[in-house]
């Protein structure tokens, strides 16, 4: 009874073909835009060309064409608009996806993931940064200042989404810097729409010297301090 189980088996499995390895044109064809958007051919936030264009462009088909945009929408990276065309929406699956879930995450939840993925940065930082990384810190730090005083707070939360962004590409992880980039907006926007007074500027320019000072002098736990006390103070403000 076994043998002739064990022969049934064998004979079920001998029946599944082998999957056919040449892609369909569109296949190929979402492979392609794919590509193009993910090494800024279609920055982020623009409208890509009309239809008729890159059917003459691409040499496709029309139908070819609607298919690969439709897969590429349904991937996250391109938004139909009715009445207005399409538009790049993300640079990657993994963007989308990253981006979409962090703006449905409950506020705390984000603050402290970017807690855990900036003090790590910070402390590798320290350790793994150059000369370069580290006057452009400085630079960003003055342009900081500078906004400040100005009293344009969406410019000054501009500037810090810069700088962490920065710091975290001292640290010289590739990974790192790929998912912090993706998550970057959702982490760092809170900023700009806050209403600082002067006391509270002061003590956020003042952590961020702190960062940079302790990544200057190599100090790992120091600059992990400094970028978990930097979003402790955003999480304070946020429940005043």
């Amino acid at each position: 009874m076994f043998k002739c189980l064990m022969f049934v088996y064998g004979a079920a499995m001998k029946r599944i073909t082998t999957p056919r390895r040449t892609a369909s044109l569109s296949a190929q064809l979402v492979d392609s835009l794919r590509s193009h958007i993910e090494a800024g051919g279609w920055p982020v936030g623009t409208r890509i060309p009309p239809e008729q264009a890159l059917i003459e462009e691409l040499g496709v088909g029309r139908s070819t064409l609607r298919e690969a945009l439709g897969a590429l929408a349904h991937l996250g990276l391109l938004e139909a608009r009715i009445g207005d065309g399409t538009y790049v929406r993300s640079s990657s699956e993994l963007q989308s996806v990253m981006v979409r879930r962090a703006s449905s995450a409950q506020r705390e939840n984000v603050l402290e993931l970017r807690t855990v993925l900036e003090e790590y940065a910070s402390g590798a930082a320290a350790l793994r940064r150059d000369e370069d990384q580290l006057h452009q810190l400085r630079e960003l730090l003055a342009d900081a200042d500078t906004a400040a005083a100005g009293g344009d707070m969406s410019l000054a939360g501009s500037v810090d989404a810069l700088f962490h962004r920065a710091v975290v590409r001292a640290s010289k992880n590739d990974l790192l810097v790929e998912v912090y980039d993706y998550l970057g907006t959702a982490l760092t926007s809170s900023l700009g729409g806050l209403p600082w007074d002067a006391a509270d500027a002061e003590e956020h320019a003042g952590l961020h010297r702190r960062l940079v000072d302790a990544i200057e002098a190599q100090d790992e736990s120091g600059a992990r301090d400094a970028a978990a006390a930097i979003v402790q103070l955003t999480r304070d403000h946020e429940k005043e």
